[in-house]
């Protein structure tokens, strides 16, 4: 398999750095809040060995990523548009399928509103925002930030893990720590803290209604990650006209977490789209 190509796309006055690899029809990938590019699948190679073109970039602020430059910052609006500048760069005409874990479903989401023509498909791993924005959920996110400037990646992954089921506690801390490793500038991941929760990626959740595009939604069960509810991924299934719902079975580590398995979950999906073979 060749290495994977990497590229700069500007976009708002920024740039941001990703790769691609595989030949076929394209799929976006796009992480989570905190996360890199390479925690979507989490390094599997399963969707190029499927036949599809994989393109991953870092959010602005995030990985190798630039900063949001001075006037700018991390609003759903702005992620959004970064997105079309990488499509445009990226995938220009044919199939497109866009990937987002948590944020970058959200991100998704709010592109595939904008733009209900351009995508072929849509996989929303993980969604979190159901319409409203709670002062308690923006508490823990500057609780996070806070822990991130004083004490950096320790302090982060202290926060991250506190009041977490003593089963998932090791597993969770092991890969916050990992991806909080990735990122060259961690004042930016403190602002993104602060402000990407405080964004609206849309109005309400029946917006959703008129997304016609076929979806698969992903959801993980509330015992290990309580903060990527249940409940939330199945409404979105239920409001999408044309999406299913998958998950892990109970008491197994959340789908999310599984590169491999999710890989495949997608690839079956696609193979149903007609983008590759099952």
């Amino acid at each position: 398999m060749d290495a994977p190509e990497r590229f700069e796309v500007a976009a708002g006055g920024l740039t941001l750095r990703g790769e691609s690899a595989g030949e076929g029809p394209s799929m976006i990938l796009l992480h989570g809040l905190t996360a890199t590019r390479d925690v979507v699948v989490h390094r599997s190679k399963g969707l190029i060995r499927g036949g599809l073109r994989q393109v991953a970039y870092d959010a602005r602020g995030h990985g190798e990523s630039d900063p949001a430059p001075p006037g700018a910052g991390y609003s759903y609006a702005e992620l959004a548009a970064d997105l079309a500048a990488v499509a445009e760069a990226q995938a220009a005409g044919g199939p497109l399928v866009a990937v987002g874990n948590s944020m970058g479903a959200h991100t998704a989401a709010a592109y595939a509103l904008a733009h209900p023509d351009r995508l072929t498909g849509l996989v929303l791993v993980g969604p979190a925002y159901a319409g409203a924005i709670h002062a308690a959920d923006l508490e823990r996110w500057d609780r996070l930030a806070a822990a991130l400037e004083a004490g950096g990646v320790d302090g982060f992954c202290a926060e991250v893990v506190r009041g977490l089921d003593p089963a998932w506690r090791e597993t969770v801390e092991r890969f916050t720590r990992a991806r909080m490793m990735r990122h060259r500038d961690l004042a930016a991941q403190a602002r993104a803290l602060r402000e990407v929760p405080r964004s609206r990626p849309f109005g309400s959740l029946a917006e959703l209604e008129r997304l016609e595009v076929p979806a698969l939604v992903v959801a993980s069960r509330d015992e290990a990650d309580p903060h990527h509810p249940y409940a939330v991924a199945a409404e979105y299934a239920e409001r999408l006209p044309r999406a299913r719902l998958v998950s892990e079975e109970p008491g197994d580590p959340p789908l999310a977490w599984q590169g491999g398995r999710l890989a495949r979950e997608i690839l079956a999906f696609c193979a149903e789209l007609g983008l590759c073979q099952p």
